[in-house]
């Protein structure tokens, strides 16, 4: 048999071409894997089942890093989907959204789900972990892959296999099961360390490990505000009719694409609307707050909310947050010393707050002006008074943190907090994160309107997600009001755009595998055409043409 050379760290070990990776972290390594999620050799990324075949340096990706703890969540939720339906083998499980620091979903079966099916539901799944079942993974043909989910009733994967032009899939086995996972999975059930499932009616909430210590269960933080607003959606996406990307996918080709977008846009135009008329109820309401996380298309939302202002009678007067930087010797720094632009700090709060009660007072200000090249504030005479029908409009990440307008009383606030929440899924068991959707968003705005590529977007990611979680989630649950941004059609238009720059990103990434996850769940569906496109969308925010501004 042929040998393979295999560097790590310096050492070298002469190996058994086909061993794999798992038993070489077990045997040369002594490494457990129970701590390793995947192997990268030379270019690419394998799982511990894999054989290595090649010789060439190796990297070891573990279940804390940002891909290895995804690889983790998904072998949690297939162990999850392999119990239910060992108990109840004909019922349907949706796998909705996140919340918390869990996943709700819901088990659709002959009789409602109770709390006593929780517990036997998760005794079941305890069980399958201590098992340590191997998980393969097997390519098939894609006809034989529908004849799988065909026998296992589940029409949405039958859906969405029927119209993807590949020939081959590949399936994950676990005792017997086969499932659909676009990304990878561990090599045994028994690198679950710890996770909780709990009842959250109609649904469940299934939690695992802290990031930073698998063997600690996340704290399950309930998130009201938010779960009416993914309820809000699963409504509107019943009004759609579509359900995930084989529903929607069948309206694009069946030409029922202009209706969808009408009615995805009027619902939009229906909530700003609903929104603007909260405002108008609560008639002290003198300041109105949007945050949001990046490329949650807060700019254009607070342009259409600013419009059915005016339909009730206001003048908006907006203001922007980024002209109360202070000066850049000044900007606090963060723990690399680099200049924290996020922090609350870099705005001047006692010079915005003394402009703001001025403006409510009706007096007039100066508004001043920040230079971003010099780095410093200009005054360029841009002065602002408050009519009697006016309304002060602030957008920006620091909008629902207490401590930005701290000389307002709360009554004379309306606080709005908007995200891309998305509810359509690539099918039951397969969810699309949020931040994936803000991701492609944010990939086709960088490359169409600022000349970034997709590679230095990605790169930055995971700076902006923890400025999000210091800055914006924490005080999500204070809003008056929620607003979900996405639109069901958007991956359609965004697609193009984002494979394109996508492609650009080559194996010697560090944001390879990202882009390569990406890429699978964009292909699944079907284009659609940027003229569709309304010219005041949210999405016209990410690929241009709108009627707001230009970029």
């Amino acid at each position: 048999m042929s040998k393979v050379k295999i560097n790590y760290k310096n050492e070298e070990y002469l190996l058994e071409s086909g061993i794999t990776y798992k038993e070489f972290l077990e045997d040369y390594l002594n490494v457990n894997p129970y701590d390793i999620a995947l192997c990268k050799l030379n270019r690419s990324y394998y799982e511990l089942f894999k054989n290595i075949k090649e010789s060439g340096e190796i990297e070891l990706i573990k279940f804390q890093s940002e891909i290895g703890y995804k690889i983790y969540n998904r072998t949690l939720q297939f162990i999850f989907i392999k119990a239910v339906l060992d108990l109840f083998d004909n019922s349907i499980i949706t796998i909705e959204h996140s919340i918390g620091n869990g996943v709700f979903g819901e088990i659709h079966k002959e009789e409602a789900l109770k709390e006593v099916d929780i517990f036997k539901i998760k005794e079941k799944m305890l069980e399958i972990i201590n098992k340590d079942i191997p998980i393969k993974k097997i390519k098939m043909k894609r006809t034989e892959a529908i004849k799988i989910f065909e026998k296992y009733g589940m029409e949405d994967k039958v859906s969405l296999l029927t119209q993807v032009s590949f020939e081959t899939v590949s399936l994950y086995e676990l005792d017997g099961r086969y499932d659909y996972f676009y990304g990878q999975m561990a090599a045994s059930t028994g690198v679950i360390k710890a996770f909780d499932l709990i009842y959250y009616d109609p649904g469940f909430v299934l939690i695992s490990s802290k990031k930073d210590n698998l063997n600690v269960v996340s704290e399950f933080k309930e998130n009201r505000k938010l779960s009416q607003i993914f309820m809000e959606t699963e409504k509107w996406l019943s009004i759609l009719d579509v359900g995930e990307v084989g529903s929607l996918n069948k309206k694009v080709e069946n030409k029922e694409l202009r209706d969808l977008i009408m009615v995805c846009e009027a619902l939009h135009e229906k909530k700003i609307a609903q929104i603007a008329d909260m405002i108008k109820e609560r008639k002290e309401t003198k300041v109105v707050l949007i945050a949001g996380p990046s490329s949650s298309g807060k700019t254009t939302f607070a342009n259409r909310l600013s419009v059915q202002l005016r339909v009730n009678g206001y003048v908006p007067i907006p203001i922007s947050l980024d002209d109360y930087f202070v000066d850049r010797d000044k900007t606090p720094r963060d723990e690399n010393g680099e200049y924290d632009f996020e922090s609350i700090y870099s705005l001047d709060l006692e010079l915005f707050n003394s402009h703001l009660s001025s403006l409510l007072k009706g007096e007039e200000v100066e508004i001043p002006n920040f230079n971003f090249k010099k780095g410093g504030r200009e005054w360029i005479g841009k002065k602002l008074k408050l009519p009697n029908n006016g309304i002060i409009l602030i957008e920006g990440i620091h909008g629902l943190n207490p401590m930005l307008t701290t000389s307002i009383v709360d009554k004379q606030k309306f606080k709005i907090y908007i995200s891309a929440l998305t509810q359509l899924n690539l099918d039951n068991h397969n969810r699309i994160a949020t931040t994936d959707i803000r991701r492609v968003r944010r990939i086709v705005r960088d490359y169409l309107s600022r000349g970034y590529g997709a590679e230095e977007t990605l790169k930055m990611w995971p700076s902006i997600r923890r400025g999000e979680e210091k800055n914006i989630f924490i005080y999500q649950e204070e809003a008056d009001v929620m607003f979900n941004s996405t639109l069901v059609y958007e991956l359609c238009v965004l697609k193009k755009y984002a494979l394109e720059e996508l492609d650009k990103i080559s194996p010697d990434s560090p944001v390879y595998l990202l882009a390569s996850r990406l890429k699978s769940f964009l292909g699944f569906f079907r284009d659609i055409d940027k003229d569709y496109v309304p010219s005041n969308s949210i999405l016209r925010e990410f690929i241009g043409g709108s009627v707001f501004y230009k970029y």
